[in-house]
């Protein structure tokens, strides 16, 4: 599974949104879950795509699924983060179990 990060430069929210991610990362729910399906962050600078700007322009820091079209808009926390993950592993036909 790829995820991106909608971000741009110089953008404080979108490092404090990077740490969160490496939290997340260090969560036992996510640890399990990568043992299941891959689970790769890219990030996009939105400036690079104007879809992307008209859409979230105002909203970044943004995590985004290309396939689902989920988005999690900043402020997000490890565990909101940890949530939406999950959701989207579940609805790719994943279990955890």
């Amino acid at each position: 599974m790829a995820i991106l990060l909608l971000s741009t430069q110089a953008c404080h929210l979108c490092e404090l949104a990077e740490q969160v991610l490496q939290q997340a990362f260090s969560q036992p729910e996510i640890q399990q879950l990568m043992l299941f399906q891959p689970l790769d962050v890219y990030v996009q600078d939105i400036i690079d795509h104007p879809k992307w700007l008209e859409l979230f322009g105002e909203k970044i820091p943004v995590l985004f699924d290309e396939k689902t079209e989920s988005t999690l808009c900043w402020p997000f926390d490890a565990s909101a983060t940890v949530e939406w993950l999950q959701k989207l592993h579940l609805q790719a036909g994943s279990s955890l179990s």
